[in-house]
């Protein structure tokens, strides 16, 4: 459910990813919506970079919009793959006018496995501020020698073994050093750990007891450092039990004193008016967004959906951040065509199996996103992995039938045991632009990657038909 996330993904949507990106002219439904958010703004905000299209306006695409009997044709031998364990949901719209093309079992809801960060990225992109970031603060304790590290929910805060990356990422050491810097000749004899942001429990519903284990994901705390991970990333060992003390002992051993025993480490809370020592910030929403759907992060996909919580003022938890995104989707489905209760989430990241999307649904927010509305919800389109080049794509459509959609599309993945999902965007061989998506919801045991390519292989269908 992961993959590589590298300084490249400019250079992919200038270049062979081009073929699916969007330009403008585009026609669709307006998501709207006006952000707000507990998250802090950034201190200059930019201005949205002007992009100059990368294709003709898709409304004079050469052509006309596939239909259902030749999409159908065009599935047909893909769609008897045993891997798919049967029926697949099926949704496919022109992504020109937003009329439904071909939909089967669409309007059902299905386990949509990592899909669902579609819909989570839409509610972040909607309720926050684009130039928002997170916060890690160190205040000062309740005496001479204790601060207080106080998570404001960045996963992302890197230690040092934590390699350059891209977007850059707030860092432990820098924290350490502008404590230092606050605090001067008096040594830190104690460090709190300050995570009482988050509420509930740090495991999802419907979650794996293996998940932590299996590293897809850290238990959900307000302070993490490396997202939990006993070895950094990419490494997808093992997570910690404990993201929180273990941030918070990585700390301590950054500030011990020459010579001196590290200082100890215990869970507390920062006092209220207390001095503020040290703070580093992560990326901004907008590259949170890409990076959590390039990668298909868990940790960064339920750390939004709390500060999505944060902003609706509900409880930073499970039901908090699942209340606070069916809300202002309940606002954005409407816009495009989609029923509220059309997405019903139980975490942020799919990784519950309690979480039910209708198809139908995502290729509609796909649609819309897709035209009108891309200069706020363009990272979800750039965050798409791209065939083939990046992403939990990097390593699919290098062979067999996807082959030929290698840089032609842009899709989310999406895996549970059962289910192979993918849903995104292709530009048919006629320059035509659809929003798909794919769930086979019956994946037989031990078939996982045998279905995967059958979904590139359908994928590539799309991207090789013109479907009339």
């Amino acid at each position: 459910m992961r993959g590589g996330w590298t300084g490249r993904r400019a250079a992919l949507v200038g270049g062979a990813a081009a073929a699916v990106l969007l330009a403008a002219g585009l026609a669709a439904g307006s998501l709207g919506g006006s952000p707000s958010s507990a998250l802090g703004a950034a201190a200059a905000p930019s201005a949205e970079p002007s992009r100059a299209p990368l294709l003709p306006a898709l409304g004079a695409a050469p052509g006309s919009a596939p239909t259902a009997a030749g999409l159908q044709r065009a599935l047909a031998a893909g769609l008897t793959d045993p891997s798919l364990g049967g029926p697949v949901a099926i949704s496919v719209l022109d992504a020109v006018s937003g009329a439904p093309l071909l939909e089967t079992r669409a309007a059902q809801v299905v386990l949509p496995a990592s899909t669902a960060k579609i819909a989570t990225a839409v509610a972040a992109l909607t309720a926050l501020p684009p130039d928002g970031r997170i916060s890690t603060r160190v205040v000062a304790g309740s005496g001479p020698g204790e601060v207080v590290v106080v998570g404001g929910g960045d996963p992302t805060l890197a230690g040092a073994r934590t390699r350059a990356a891209y977007p850059p990422v707030a860092r432990l050491s820098e924290l350490a050093a502008q404590v230092k810097a606050a605090l001067g000749a008096v040594p830190v004899r104690r460090v709190v750990v300050d995570d009482s942001l988050y509420a509930g429990p740090v495991l999802g519903p419907g979650w794996s007891t293996s998940y932590v284990n299996d590293g897809d994901v850290a238990p959900v705390m307000a302070l993490q450092v490396e997202e939990g991970r006993v070895r950094p990333y990419p490494d997808k060992g093992p997570r910690v039990q404990d993201p929180a003390l273990a941030a918070g002992t990585s700390l301590a051993a950054l500030l011990q004193p020459a010579g001196q025993p590290a200082p100890t480490v215990a869970r507390g809370r920062a006092g209220a008016g207390a001095r503020q020592l040290a703070e580093v910030r992560s990326p901004t929403v907008q590259q949170l967004v890409e990076m959590m759907l390039s990668r298909s992060d868990n940790d960064l996909a339920e750390a939004l959906a709390r500060q999505v919580a944060l902003a609706k003022g509900q409880p930073a938890s499970f039901g908090g951040g699942a209340a606070a995104v069916q809300s202002v989707l309940a606002g954005v489905l409407p816009k495009v065509g989609a029923a509220p209760g059309s997405v019903l989430l139980a975490d942020g990241s799919g990784l519950s199996r309690f979480d039910r999307v209708q198809p139908g649904t995502l290729t509609r927010l796909l649609s819309a996103i897709a035209g009108a509305d891309r200069a706020r919800y363009f990272p979800v389109l750039s965050g798409l992995p791209v065939a083939g080049f990046d992403g939990t794509l990097e390593k699919r459509f290098r062979t067999g039938p996807g082959l030929p959609a290698a840089g032609a599309v842009r899709a989310k993945t999406g895996t549970l045991n059962g289910v192979s999902a993918l849903a995104g965007l292709v530009r048919t061989r006629d320059g035509r632009l659809l929003a798909f998506d794919l769930t086979a919801d019956g994946v037989p045991a031990g078939a996982t990657l045998a279905s995967q390519r059958a979904l590139d292989g359908l994928a590539a269908a799309l991207a090789g038909c013109g479907c009339r």
